[in-house]
């Protein structure tokens, strides 16, 4: 008997084990609010399940909203949460009033976040900010966020491929068919050079630059997909 209920602990543990790995991850729209502030909007996504996997990708979903309501020097960053983030954006508004109380200038940022791509291997989260602090036009910023999906960690770009030199010059014959008849809209084209952000989606991989990173403001986003058909060997994860 003594025997039979030690395997039945093990085969009960097994199953509860299992359960837990087999935990899907799901994905909720977050709209976070605070009661100080009406200039600021955030509509983000919130991953559920596993909880290990959720917190490490909720985790860096949080760093990338605090990162873009943060004002001055990035380096001078204390703001740890987003409740904290809006408070601070909102504090700064109210001090630029204080010091310009002519202007009609109001601020203001919303920032959303949504899921690109989703597999059991990779996840691709898309952030995009947009603030107005004051100048002659709001910025825009996209953030691509990869995570593996088996353990929440943020992939970094270099990770992601396995021949980096030879995806560059697969990726610069794209980025030419895209520039091609607006070259001289850019930066040194001839100087190409692989974007920060790099993610995924139901076509393949998608390469985008903001704006001023390769191009002036008005330019916009450039952005491009290379299929999966013709980038697959040169990926770890998809």
């Amino acid at each position: 008997m003594r025997y039979k209920f030690i395997l039945f602990l093990v085969v009960l543990f097994s199953v509860v084990f299992s359960c837990q790995e087999e935990t899907p991850l799901t994905f909720n729209a977050v709209n976070v609010t605070t009661n100080n502030t009406d200039i600021v909007e955030i509509n983000i996504i919130e991953a559920t399940g596993n909880e290990t996997v959720s917190n490490n990708i909720n985790s860096q979903i949080t760093k990338t909203v605090v990162s873009a309501l943060h004002i001055g020097d990035p380096d001078s960053k204390t703001e740890t949460s987003i409740e904290e983030s809006v408070s601070n954006f909102n504090n700064a508004f109210e001090a630029f009033k204080a010091d310009f109380p002519e202007t009609p200038q109001v601020w203001e940022a919303q920032i959303d976040g949504e899921v690109m791509y989703q597999s059991p291997n990779v996840i691709s989260i898309a952030m995009t900010s947009y603030t107005n602090t004051g100048g002659a036009h709001g910025i825009v910023v996209v953030s691509f966020l990869n995570f593996d999906a088996k353990t929440g960690n943020l992939i970094e770009n270099d990770a992601l491929i396995n021949d980096l030199s030879a995806f560059k010059e697969l990726a610069k014959t794209y980025f030419n068919q895209e520039i091609e008849g607006k070259r001289d809209l850019y930066f040194e084209p001839e100087n190409f050079t692989l974007p920060a952000n790099i993610g995924f989606n139901d076509d393949g991989l998608i390469l985008l630059y903001n704006s001023y990173e390769i191009a002036p403001y008005s330019t916009g986003l450039t952005e491009f997909t290379i299929p999966y058909q013709t980038i697959d060997d040169y990926l770890n994860f998809k």
